[in-house]
């Protein structure tokens, strides 16, 4: 499994929509104001997410992205591998390089296990867990309003002239002669 910034991103991005889950729908342009990450790229990394069913689309005024799931049912491994898909590993498998090669060292068996150890471990971390772990630290929840507020209007209220509108009037103000 890779560890690209896409990946460590798109963990953010999710801590960032679960923070927030009870509030209701998160648009991109919110998430990109905060998180100062590029809103054509939030919108390729939620592409992939939703594709994975991690988080669920809400069209329309007032719509975003929320969870697809309940945080606890979704890991930093299934976030990681809808982002950045399986590794690509074009090394020989650690049983055929030791077959070729007998004075070779151990070190295809170390990188085997140690990624399946981080598998493991990154399988084992929750999303709720991350967003428990945000809570304790005091991260502030953010109350921005979702969409930018509708500018206040005057009211107008339509004058009356005060002044003749014909001839006939002139007399009325005193104008006649």
């Amino acid at each position: 499994m890779r560890l690209s910034t896409k990946g460590r991103l798109a963990v953010v991005a999710m801590i960032d929509v679960a923070l927030h889950r009870k509030v209701g729908p998160l648009s991109l342009a919110v998430l990109s104001r905060r998180q100062r990450i590029s809103l054509s790229y939030l919108e390729q990394m939620f592409a992939d997410l939703r594709r994975h069913g991690l988080v669920a689309s809400t069209r329309g005024p007032g719509g975003g992205y929320g969870l697809g799931r309940e945080a606890s049912a979704i890991t930093v491994a299934d976030i990681l591998f809808a982002v950045d898909g399986p590794s690509v590993d074009n090394r020989p498998p650690a049983a055929s390089a030791r077959a070729d090669n007998a004075q070779r060292c151990a070190t295809p068996e170390l990188w085997d296990s140690l990624s399946r150890k981080v598998v493991e471990f990154l399988d084992s971390v929750h999303l709720q867990k991350l967003v428990d772990d945000q809570i304790a630290l005091g991260v502030q929840m953010h109350t921005e309003p979702l969409r930018r507020p509708e500018p206040v209007r005057a009211v107008v209220k339509p004058s009356r002239p005060n002044a003749p509108n014909s001839v006939f009037e002139l007399a009325r103000f005193g104008i006649a002669g």
